[in-house]
């Protein structure tokens, strides 16, 4: 790789919260990565079984209900980089601390409770990345995030090596431990190395004597923002369709691959791995030719493609080692296409003014109506492992409607709007 790539040099110049958020995102990237292959298999092992599973993923969508709405309120309130300090602490810190020591459906639900507090914190930490960056780097800066937390999943096979040697239950603990510990470095180093940014300097003001109640009071006039912009709308379902995905992807896709298909626990973590690196391949080749305002194209293609990738684990037979990791590799790239883009609309389609309350009622939506989906999934997969992935294939056939109905890109209507 040459060292002239766009990427390099744009993370070579960055500068103030974008330096900091950017290089300290491995200190996340790198625990998260060691125990979100067993987190599942980890619960199932303590005894909890497949609908408990989806009930605890649905339960936890609900309390983000609550604090995507209390997010914009907040941030605005306290201000970007306070409430980041905070709300990331609690979210990830505190709900780790609890699963190392968890020993059933109770103590789970309780952490998936605290870990819903990320809501918030992801509505300030986006404020405080990207509202001060310049409009063409925003798809870069979420580009590096996604590619220093993935070079983090380079790590994942070691906690493979780990299950192996000392057994899951005791390996998942000791790295829940890690987590906990380093959120603590993380977050701590992320509050003195970042400055508020101007909106949020901004609206700190504005709001310094507004009550909380007031403020979510304020909401319906964000509701007339949100449903006069088509682009918005688009977006919004967009986020739908891949906030569903992601919840039952991420909940049932290492349950099927081992009770289903029959990969052995200590093969689970490569696989983490192997969606890194093709990821990691996407992301320095084409996602530097992907831009905001000619989204319809390359969404049609990651929708495809993640579509492919579903019909090819559906087809994958007993020990199918080769064909699960080429479904894997398809859905990375499918991936690393879709959410840049995503995430990119989240900044570049609202008033800057009016930023944080848009982005936690668009939160607030799309939890809200993802949330039976956990426990509709975890009632699927008690029927049979395979159903989960054919509700999948149905929501990317929406997300593909979605992008065709668009009249027109996303980002560019809804900027300044």
């Amino acid at each position: 790789m040459q060292i002239s790539h766009p990427l390099w040099k744009l993370a070579r110049n960055l500068k103030g919260n974008q330096r900091a958020l950017v290089y300290l995102e491995p200190l996340w990237g790198i625990p998260y990565n060691l125990f979100a292959p067993y987190a599942t298999l980890y619960m199932f092992s303590l005894g909890v079984k497949d609908t408990q599973i989806g009930l605890i993923a649905t339960v936890g969508m609900v309390f983000q209900i609550l604090f995507s709405l209390l997010g914009g309120v907040v941030t605005d309130k306290l201000g970007r980089r306070m409430t980041t300090l905070i709300f990331d602490m609690m979210a990830w810190a505190v709900p780790s601390l609890i699963l190392a020591f968890s020993q059933n459906f109770v103590h789970f639900l309780i952490a998936a409770a605290f870990n819903a507090v990320l809501r918030i914190a992801m509505n300030s930490w986006v404020g405080l990345l990207a509202e001060d960056a310049r409009k063409e780097q925003v798809v870069g800066i979420f580009t590096l995030i996604y590619i220093f937390a993935l070079g983090a999943a380079f790590f994942s096979p070691l906690s493979g090596f780990l299950v192996e040697r000392y057994g899951l239950v005791p390996t998942m603990r000791n790295l829940y431990l890690l987590m906990s510990f380093v959120m603590v470095v993380k977050v701590t180093a992320g509050y003195f190395l970042t400055s508020e940014t101007s909106v949020g300097r901004v609206r700190m003001q504005e709001t310094k004597h507004l009550p909380i109640l007031r403020s979510l009071g304020q909401y319906g006039e964000v509701i007339g923002h949100i449903l006069k912009s088509p682009a918005t709308l688009t977006t919004l379902g967009l986020m739908l369709v891949m906030n569903i995905v992601g919840v039952v992807n991420g909940t049932f896709w290492t349950l099927y691959a081992a009770e289903s298909i029959g990969i052995e626990k200590g093969y689970i973590a490569v696989f983490p791995f192997i969606k890194s690196v093709a990821m990691l391949v996407s992301f320095f080749t084409i996602i530097p030719k992907v831009h905001t305002d000619r989204f319809r194209q390359p969404m049609f293609f990651g929708f495809t493609l993640f579509a492919a990738s579903q019909i090819l684990l559906l087809a994958v037979p007993a020990k199918g080692l080769f064909l699960l990791a080429v479904s894997v590799v398809i859905e990375a790239f499918a991936v690393s296409l879709i959410s840049p883009l995503l995430d990119s609309m989240q900044i570049l389609m609202v008033n800057p003014q009016e930023r944080s309350r848009i982005i936690s009622l668009i939160y607030v939506m799309v939890i809200a109506l993802s949330s039976p989906f956990g426990w509709i999934a975890g009632l699927l997969s008690s029927l049979n492992r395979r159903l989960p992935f054919v509700l999948v294939l149905v929501l990317l056939a929406v997300g593909f409607l979605l992008t065709w109905l668009a009249k027109q890109p996303a980002a560019k209507e809804g900027a300044g709007s």
